[in-house]
């Protein structure tokens, strides 16, 4: 029997060019690429080749915390801010009064990275290297979970606080972590999110390591850097920023008059155990962990009207997804399969968010009721010759989708969600 679904009641954006809901829906929607020229390091781009990225410019935290002591905010990190920026927003976007308005044991936040704060441990603000003056807040920026604590402590949130580590499906983690805690009754609320600064050139390093079609070579036209799904895909662009999605149960947030982005009904992980670096290129196995996704939140495959691909213009991912499409619908022409899409090419791969990237990127679909194109595929793949809402922003009418994450690791995850 499904459970009780979690509404999405308030979004907190902070990402290259978009810093609320709205922004981040209109170039969705538009087609606009964030992916920039990759400007923050040339001596280092030259070398390895690697041009573009999804850049968080001219991020002032005070816009988002008015209410932080300057003598506070010298001593965190950018991303620290950035966190501390989304969790903020989402708060408030919500409509919960941060005074009064819930039991603050029974609010949580449950946060995502892949990395943490490498980006200040290798040369961010301050870094720790020989013969640095490092002062007492070195400890904040250097703890992968500091934007979660030092987050709850800003609103007063005194539940569950912790940040999970999953490579790209831990934004799926945490939310599948923030559905256990709302639907055992331990939480009221929970402020699920991520942060990512991966535009380092030792992070850089460490993917160009994979081999090439992994990292983009694109220099020329860096908003077009990301293929997903192309004959002419050469790799992903990464991307910075912060991002966080309010979840209640449904009961509460109508309750109350919210005002809903989506409804979330189930989410599902494995571990496929098997290739490291890889997913299951079969198809079968990702099938049939989104059947069982679709099934825990009582509905059929044949409800499905979009996926979110994870959609990273990599080789394996894309023929990944395309198999796994047609292991869902066996008997259903090419033609007729729901379409798939992805929001890479926009903001980059945020890694440790991207889940959560993708689930708000979803939310906002089955809210405005259109489908987000998925730019720069061009002439598709051959083995990718699905619908990918490439022509641009498409009305349609559906009520359940699903979000797909892979990652490093053999891992696998899928959120459903639903019409408000």
């Amino acid at each position: 029997m499904a459970e009780e679904p979690v509404a999405i009641t308030g979004m907190g954006v902070v990402l290259p060019g978009a810093d609320d809901a709205a922004s981040f829906w209109d170039h969705l929607r538009a087609g606009r690429s964030q992916v920039s020229a990759l400007d923050r390091f040339d001596s280092d781009a030259e070398q390895l080749r690697v041009f573009a990225g999804g850049q968080l410019r001219d991020f002032d935290h005070r816009g988002f915390l008015p209410g932080l002591p300057d003598r506070h905010a010298a001593k965190y990190s950018t991303e620290i801010l950035a966190g501390l920026a989304a969790v903020s927003a989402a708060h408030q976007d919500s409509g919960i009064p941060q005074a009064g308005g819930l039991d603050p044991r029974r609010l949580s936040v449950v946060q995502s990275t892949s990395r943490g704060g490498l980006s200040w441990w290798v040369g961010g603000d301050n870094p720790p290297g020989p013969g640095a003056d490092l002062d007492n807040g070195a400890m904040f920026r250097g703890l992968a979970g500091s934007p979660a604590s030092l987050a709850a402590i800003h609103i007063g949130a005194k539940g569950l606080v912790t940040t999970v580590s999953s490579a790209c499906v831990g934004g799926h983690h945490a939310i599948g972590l923030a559905l256990r805690e709302l639907r055992s009754g331990a939480s009221d609320a929970v402020l699920v999110g991520g942060t990512e600064f991966p535009l380092v050139p030792a992070v850089l390093r460490t993917f160009q390591a994979l081999g090439p079609g992994v990292l983009s070579p694109e220099r020329d036209v860096p908003e077009q850097a990301v293929r997903p799904y192309s004959a002419h895909r050469n790799g992903m662009a990464l991307g910075e920023g912060a991002i966080c999605l309010m979840l209640e149960r449904a009961s509460d947030a109508t309750a109350r008059g919210a005002d809903v982005y989506a409804h979330v009904y189930s989410a599902a992980a494995m571990n496929e155990a098997g290739h490291a670096t890889s997913m299951d290129l079969t198809g079968k196995v990702t099938a049939e962990l989104i059947s069982d996704a679709v099934e825990d939140a009582g509905r059929s495959l044949n409800d499905v009207g979009y996926f979110c691909g994870h959609g990273t213009a990599t080789h394996y991912n894309d023929l990944a997804e395309s198999r796994a499409l047609r292991a869902l619908y066996p008997h259903r022409p090419v033609a007729s399969l729901p379409p798939i899409g992805s929001n890479k090419p926009v903001f980059g791969h945020t890694l440790g968010m991207a889940g959560i990237v993708n689930v708000a990127a979803t939310a906002l679909m089955l809210r405005h009721q259109e489908l987000a194109p998925t730019i720069n595929v061009g002439e598709v793949a051959p083995e990718c010759d699905h619908d990918h809402v490439a022509e641009g922003a498409r009305t349609a009418g559906f009520d359940l989708a699903v979000s797909l994450a892979f990652a490093i690791g053999s891992q696998t995850s899928a959120v459903v969600l639903g019409r408000a």
